[in-house]
């Protein structure tokens, strides 16, 4: 594992040779996934970035947990769409917060049924309950550590980042693979980015998504446009890809309203595996067409099933 003066050295080359480093160990196979937001809003914690807490006063149209039949609908078009692993995401703190985990179940179980790799994102998650996940036959659970460490308390105070490592402990501990990232843009220092990636190679992932913060009008960053530039996304996702080589990085939230086409180009030519294709949770993303042909302009072969 490389240590934090080596990666804040990578950091501040030139951003042609950084990228070159970040390009020995990026995957030839590129891979799709989608989600859908199947419970949101109306959630408990306090994140300041996210337009779902019930602390902040947010235009989004929340709902309850969408029917099992809704799952199968958006699932089948994810597939059609390219996308190989499909996310259930819901609001709240836990699985169980809402009552509803013997429907995400259920859900689980349908999606593995049309030969998609079933992911969820359902909060934190206890020993007992990731049994139950694994036991419905869930592929893949998406927790994200959202910072390192030392920023974690500029973002959340109604959970811990140990809350977090512990979800990320008990998923791998029932045998489910783990998909877990960060959100940048959100204040924090290049320093902090490094942290971030040296911490996630502590947690080994199997996928690492890497949001964008899009600030969203009544939370409290809804004026941090000016966080991160995009020469800086690029070479942060260039260290976590370096930091990373056995994890697939994925371009995740924020991609369409943080970086130009050619950026994205850039990133799926030398820094990334991965992407989540089409709409995310409160935010529009590209037309799966359009992800597509820059995955074909990189000359890289999307992966299926």
């Amino acid at each position: 594992m490389k240590t934090k003066e080596e990666l804040l050295k990578l950091y501040n080359l030139p951003l042609d040779e950084l990228l070159k480093e970040a390009k020995k160990y990026t995957f030839k196979e590129f891979e799709f996934c989608s989600l859908i937001s199947a419970r949101t809003g109306k959630c408990s914690q306090n994140c300041k970035y996210c337009s779902q807490s019930t602390h902040y006063n947010t235009s989004i149209t929340t709902h309850p947990l969408v029917c099992v039949e809704e799952v199968i609908k958006t699932a089948k078009e994810s597939k059609e769409n390219g996308a190989i692993n499909f996310a259930i995401v819901t609001s709240g703190k836990t699985p169980d917060e809402a009552k509803d985990f013997n429907e995400l179940l259920k859900m689980i179980q349908e999606i593995n049924k049309l030969g998609l790799k079933s992911c969820a994102s359902i909060g934190i998650c206890s020993p007992e309950l990731a049994k139950q996940l694994k036991n419905a036959g869930l592929n893949r659970f998406h927790h994200n550590i959202n910072t390192c460490k030392s920023y974690h308390g500029e973002i959340c105070t109604t959970h811990t980042y140990e809350d977090r490592i512990e979800t990320c402990k008990n998923i791998k501990n029932a045998g489910i693979e783990l998909c877990c990232g960060v959100i940048i843009g959100m204040g924090e220092t290049i320093e902090q980015r490094i942290e971030m990636a040296l911490e996630l190679a502590q947690i080994a992932p199997d996928s690492i998504p890497v949001n964008i913060l899009t600030p969203i009008k009544g939370t409290p960053f809804e004026n941090y446009f000016d966080k991160i530039d995009e020469e800086n996304i690029i070479r942060t996702i260039a260290i976590f890809k370096i930091a990373n080589p056995n994890s697939s990085v994925r371009l995740a939230g924020g991609k369409k309203a943080r970086l130009s086409e050619k950026n994205i180009q850039l990133l799926i030519d030398n820094c990334i595996d991965s992407a989540i294709v089409g709409n995310y949770l409160t935010t529009t993303g590209f037309s799966p067409d359009n992800d597509k042909e820059m995955v074909k302009k990189a000359s890289k072969t999307l992966k299926t099933l």
